[in-house]
């Protein structure tokens, strides 16, 4: 047990994951991994200095069973005096109303809850249970589907939610993560640990049923080849994650230097051609593929030779998801969105001092929570704002031409579009970009800090805490 413990310790330490003053919430299923996660940490908590709570989301999609695990880890929870963070959500309607297969609806329904916890600086990590098998799962299937660097990485270490995700403040040496400290682990050394401990665990019969992918490569194909090829497979196919990784972050640094040669931004968005030219091959999929998810285009490899092949020629156009056309110019490769596209992305919705509301265009709800007295020494106060200035109802609606905001901090009022130009906002994403109004005047925009003129001066009887949870990862 000494021994798992002080692998997990030197697993934190090499990726950064943990550190002293840490506020973790340990996602805790009641399966096997995640159970053992929780008694690591238990037993870390001292070494390392974290203050511990449990997480738990129940997908409601075994019925008794699924409820039958909440009261398991609250019981667990209360067992060892931890806080216990929990929410529920219909994940098979999630799925249908969306289109999703049950497996990414939890996924997005549960990562949704981890990043609103995190947005209300209640915690600062969220540790998960995955560990080696599931990373080694997770890169047979990019391999199956087709993946470049970027998927063999699989599952990383640390995940950042960043300032642009979350209406919470965050800094360099305080970011927001998600952290998987069990990476390097198989599950049998951790069911064998609990076993050690005579800690119990809940089984989900789910993860036997081979109508799921991940349960085939699990319970097949990963069997098959220990047996047939390699007895290590799984440890090789984490190996090359691992490597992976390292290639990723050293082409991040090639790749930006790059597209700071090539890409021009603007009100038109285009890539140079003759500087394009003269880069490897490698170097221009990847260059077309950052100036593109840029905008907010993803794109396949297909795609990505398509447009490569339309640099070299004279000319032509190419469509491209999402409406967009890719049209070789004199010297450029123009990115553009029809007129007729853009226009559909303009919203307005109404917003009630207190209330909230759900904006499909973001995929996200706006909340306006009336904070009195000293609880609002509680919140980022960059998110605070005096109630006694703000109309009874405000709107959030995405930025339009000239609109002006003077975040905190700042010397003077600036463009909206200049404040996104830059943090390197671009496409349908900076588009979209959502505000919060008040009368005439914008109050909030998302990821900067509240406007200097409404900051809380002092504990006022009444405040308003600005926010935006619930949002997908951009």
């Amino acid at each position: 047990m000494q021994r798992l413990q002080q692998t997990v310790l030197e697993y934190a330490r090499k990726h950064a994951l943990l550190k002293a003053g840490d506020r973790v919430g340990i996602a805790v299923s009641g399966g096997a991994d995640s159970v053992a996660l929780l008694r690591l940490l238990l037993e870390l908590r001292k070494d390392i200095g974290l203050i511990l709570s449990v997480v738990h989301f129940n997908h409601k999609l075994r019925g008794a069973e699924s409820e039958e695990d909440e009261r398991f880890v609250a019981e667990l929870a209360q067992r060892h005096k931890l806080e216990l963070h929990c929410e529920s959500g219909e994940v098979a309607a999630h799925a249908a109303e969306k289109h999703l297969s049950p497996e990414t609806a939890a996924r997005e329904m549960r990562y949704r809850y981890f990043r609103k916890l995190l947005g209300e600086v209640r915690l600062n990590r969220i540790a998960t249970g995955h560990t080696l098998d599931d990373q080694a799962e997770t890169v047979l299937l990019k391999i199956v589907r087709g993946a470049g660097g970027r998927g063999l990485a699989g599952i990383y270490p640390r995940l950042t939610v960043s300032n642009s995700q979350l209406s919470g403040k965050s800094s360099q040496q305080n970011q927001l993560s998600i952290v998987r400290p069990l990476l390097g682990i198989r599950r049998r050394e951790l069911e064998a640990y609990l076993l050690a401990l005579g800690q119990t665990w809940r089984e989900d019969k789910s993860n036997r049923d081979l109508r799921h992918r991940r349960n085939r490569v699990r319970h097949g194909i990963l069997p098959r080849l220990e047996r047939n090829f390699n007895p290590a497979v799984r440890e090789a196919l984490a190996e090359t994650a691992e490597i992976a990784r390292a290639e990723e972050e050293y082409w991040d640094t090639e790749v930006a230097r790059a597209l700071a040669r090539v890409w021009e931004t603007g009100e038109t968005c285009a890539l140079n051609t003759s500087l394009f030219a003269e880069f490897p091959l490698a170097l221009q999929r990847r260059v077309v593929r950052a100036a593109s998810e840029s905008l907010g285009l993803r794109l396949d490899f297909p795609h990505v030779e398509e447009i490569i092949a339309l640099c070299s020629s004279r000319g032509g156009t190419t469509m491209m998801p999402d409406g967009w056309v890719i049209s070789r110019k004199p010297g450029e490769l123009r990115f553009e969105l029809p007129s007729s596209t853009a226009k559909k992305l303009e919203y307005e919705y109404r917003l009630s001092v207190p209330g909230s509301v759900q904006v499909p265009e973001t995929e996200s709800r706006f909340e306006a929570v009336l904070v009195s007295g000293n609880a609002a020494e509680g919140y980022n106060p960059e998110n605070l704002v005096d109630g006694t200035q703000l109309a009874a109802e405000l709107k959030v609606r995405n930025w339009r031409p000239g609109d002006c905001f003077w975040p905190a901090h700042t010397k003077a009022a600036k463009k909206i579009k200049e404040l996104l130009q830059e943090r390197h906002v671009m496409g349908p994403e900076r588009k979209l970009w959502p505000v919060i109004v008040s009368g005439k005047d914008i109050i909030w925009v998302r990821g900067f800090p509240t406007r200097a003129q409404l900051r809380q001066d002092g504990v006022r009887d009444i405040s308003v805490l600005l926010r935006e949870t619930a949002q997908k990862e951009l």
